[in-house]
């Protein structure tokens, strides 16, 4: 399966693909589209990048959300 280090990543992380495919302004559809063929090297960066942004700004949520 192609890209399924993206897709496992994304699960590990809490992070579901369609927000991924939100903060880079496609559609959840496109961005399934996209994965299924082998990623460009930069492609595959930008990607774990917005995953580990959604994800710590979900940490930061939580944590704000504790402190109430």
């Amino acid at each position: 399966m192609q890209n399924s280090f993206i897709k496992e990543y994304a699960k590990l992380n809490g992070i579901y693909l369609w927000r991924v495919a939100e903060a880079m302004g496609m559609h959840d559809s496109n961005f399934s589209k996209l994965l299924r063929y082998p990623l460009p090297k930069k492609k595959e960066d930008e990607i774990c990048r917005i995953i580990d942004e959604l994800a710590a700004l979900d940490r930061e949520r939580r944590c704000e959300n504790e402190e109430f």
